[in-house]
């Protein structure tokens, strides 16, 4: 099934579910072949109508206000069996989910707009929370809170839990091979039960799920089997903790956290002086468009989102580069999203999440205000922190609900010598290298190195860890690719660069935006209308912007490959993605595979590890027959906890091999 999903329109969720419920047995059994078919007739749109025909006499019609079908009344078709026909499940099953409208950019107050509780609410999120198919977060310090502790699950949330907890169950037993339209429904059957009930982070996972799965059996270009992993633990993580809620345990996160909230919450600022730091585009399967980052004098991090959603996947990349361009909605700032990553706002009566969003209410005003640059105060102090603490602080945030974690809390500020390129990558690719040196004070400020100086020594000189420096996002469409082959040429050029943490067990950084650091006489030749710095998804560098005033010298020593891989966590991890690719199934191996994994997770010191993959595969091969030889259906349960086990323990490991390589300990 190879449909393009831009040729549909976006379907809620619950939709989905109740119309794939509304089948046979019998026409439930047909459903991916017919969506396999109906894949192939060609899509035709009049207005919010989108009709396919599938065949001479009968036609489907689907009607989307907005690009979404919100009801099930809205796909009809012209069968003899409708509306118990397998023409409309197959429609919905072939459409993008939409799991939320996107938070309108201008806002509402926002005390109107906070949710005190963990009772249903209508939908919202942030920009990028909403694209990335999540919402639910939890309340922020400053909304209003409950004092008195949170209240147990009442029957219907635990019965919703238990639901959900079965349904990804299955579709963990099935693998994605096996993961077929039924199997996702009753996912999203399970996600729309368990938000009736209040529980909203756990049923944006289930949604998030649901996404990953279906981008995995299409073969969506973004996808990646690592997502659907982190979203698989997250679900069953969640899941099995508020189902033991009952019985809290030390150390566990609170039920209402687990729960989740419908909204964000937001907290007035007063008066906010911000510095614009960089911009970046914002691509998912449904939404694209810009992020603009900026800093307070406190050094805390605040975001302005410009995304929408896009019904055709290949103009969303110039969607969202051409989002750069468009005028911040805040107050009355007439500046785009580029020019605020280099200039400054002075807002009144701001609002702001803990995630850093800001609030664009009708009672927020904002103009246009000088910016600074990134070697003065306040973005140089961003540059203070060592290495090692930030990312220490990155993999801490990992561990929050995503819409709770703070602005920024997974971006690194550091200063770096380019190596040049080394065949560190899969097979052998070549990859851009880079040492990361010590950042300084501000530009100016005591104790600050001059030019020449030991601390601005050459490329040879002594710095931390050898980082590979990677492209913040692989769409080949987006100028992050071509940026990061452009700065391969220049080995040798000192940067102050701005990139996202890529948790692995070797130090790895997704590129963000570069400009120079303090002191340094080889800087970037670049224009003066950008101010020093370059937003590598937004604007494409040349090869005169390289050239700056002195000449860019080699490394001393040529192109130093990262430390080698640390202990055998794959053996583990490999059996963990195995499972949600192929499924149950896929651990049973022979008896000398098995002996040789745990001898090999054994002599690297793993024992814990070996005893999570034999109790992972003694329970997926644990399954009951009746007499006549036949599989009994079970509920997964012990195979599901044994592979959360397992997928939780690969986690903590990864977190604590990455922590070791940046800080040199691995």
């Amino acid at each position: 099934m190879t449909a393009r999903t831009s040729d549909w329109p976006g379907v809620r969720p619950e939709v989905v579910a109740e119309v794939v419920a509304g089948l046979s047995a019998r026409l439930q059994k047909r459903l991916d072949g017919a969506a396999a078919k109906l894949a192939e007739r060609p899509v035709a749109r009049e207005g919010d109508e989108w009709r396919v025909e599938v065949d001479e006499e009968t036609l489907l019609v689907l009607h989307a206000p907005g690009g979404v079908v919100v009801v099930e009344a809205d796909v009809r078709c012209g069968c003899l069996l409708a509306p118990a026909c397998v023409h409309r499940a197959a429609a919905v099953t072939l459409c993008p989910l939409a799991e939320a409208e996107v938070e309108p950019e201008v806002e509402a107050e926002t005390e109107a707009e906070t949710e005190a509780g963990p009772g249903p609410a209508p939908d919202g999120g942030t920009g990028s929370a909403a694209a990335d198919g999540r919402e639910g977060a939890p309340e922020t310090p400053g909304g209003p809170t409950d004092r008195t502790a949170p209240a147990p699950l009442t029957t219907a949330e635990l019965a919703a839990v238990r639901h959900l907890h079965a349904a990804a169950a299955a579709v963990l037993a099935a693998g994605v091979s096996g993961a077929g339209a039924v199997s996702q429904a009753e996912l999203l059957r399970a996600a729309h039960r368990a938000r009736l009930a209040g529980l909203h982070r756990p049923a944006s996972a289930a949604v998030t799920v649901a996404t990953r799965v279906r981008a995995a059996r299409s073969g969506a270009p973004d996808h990646r089997l690592v997502d659907l992993v982190a979203g698989l633990r997250e679900l069953l993580g969640l899941t099995a903790a508020l189902a033991a809620g009952a019985a809290p345990v030390a150390g566990a996160a609170p039920i209402a956290e687990l729960r989740g909230t419908a909204r964000q919450a937001y907290r007035e600022e007063g008066g906010l002086r911000l510095y614009g730091l960089f911009a970046e585009p914002v691509l998912t399967a449904t939404h694209a468009g810009a992020v603009s980052w900026a800093v307070d004098a406190n050094g805390r991090l605040s975001t302005i989102a410009e995304v929408m959603p896009h019904d055709d996947a290949a103009a969303a990349a110039p969607q969202a580069v051409g989002a750069g361009n468009r005028t911040v909605r805040l107050g009355d700032a007439a500046l785009s999203h580029r020019e605020l990553s280099r200039a400054g706002l002075a807002v009144q009566g701001a609002t702001r999440s803990t995630g850093g969003r800001l609030g664009a209410g009708a009672s927020v005003r904002a103009v246009r205000a000088a910016g600074t640059a990134w070697t003065a105060e306040p973005a140089a102090r961003l540059w203070s922190e060592p290495a090692p603490a930030q990312v220490a602080r990155a993999l801490a945030a990992q561990e929050r609900p995503y819409e709770s974690r703070p602005a920024g809390s997974d971006l690194l500020f550091l200063d770096v010598t380019l190596l040049g390129t080394a065949a560190t990558g899969p097979g052998g690719t070549p990859q851009l290298l880079a040492r990361c040196t010590a950042g300084g004070p501000a530009e100016g400020a005591p104790g600050s190195p001059a030019e020449g100086s030991p601390a601005e020594a050459g490329p040879g000189g002594s710095g931390g860890p050898v980082i590979v420096l990677r492209p913040a996002h692989e769409h080949p469409d987006l100028p992050f690719r071509a940026n990061l082959a452009l700065l391969a040429t220049a080995p040798g050029l000192r940067l102050r660069v701005i990139g996202r943490l890529e948790r692995a067990d070797r130090p790895e950084l997704r590129l963000l935006a570069i400009g120079t650091p303090p002191g340094t006489p080889d800087r970037l030749a670049l224009p003066a209308a950008r101010a020093g710095r370059v937003n590598l998804g937004l604007e494409r560098l040349q090869t005169a912007d390289l050239a700056g005033p002195g000449p860019v010298g080699g490394p001393a020593d040529g192109p130093t490959a990262p430390a080698p891989y640390g202990p055998p966590v794959h053996v583990l991890g490999r059996r963990v993605e195995q499972t949600v690719t192929t499924g149950r199934h896929a651990l049973a191996p022979s008896e000398a595979s098995a002996a040789a994994d745990r001898a090999l997770l054994r002599a690297a010191g793993l024992a814990t590890a070996a005893e999570l993959l034999d109790a992972l595969r003694a329970t997926a091969a644990n399954r009951q027959r009746d007499v006549f030889g036949r599989i009994v259906t079970d509920d997964h349960e012990a195979f599901a906890a044994a592979w959360l086990a397992a997928a939780s323990y690969t986690e903590e490991l990864a977190t604590a091999l990455c922590a070791a390589a940046w800080s040199g300990e691995g």
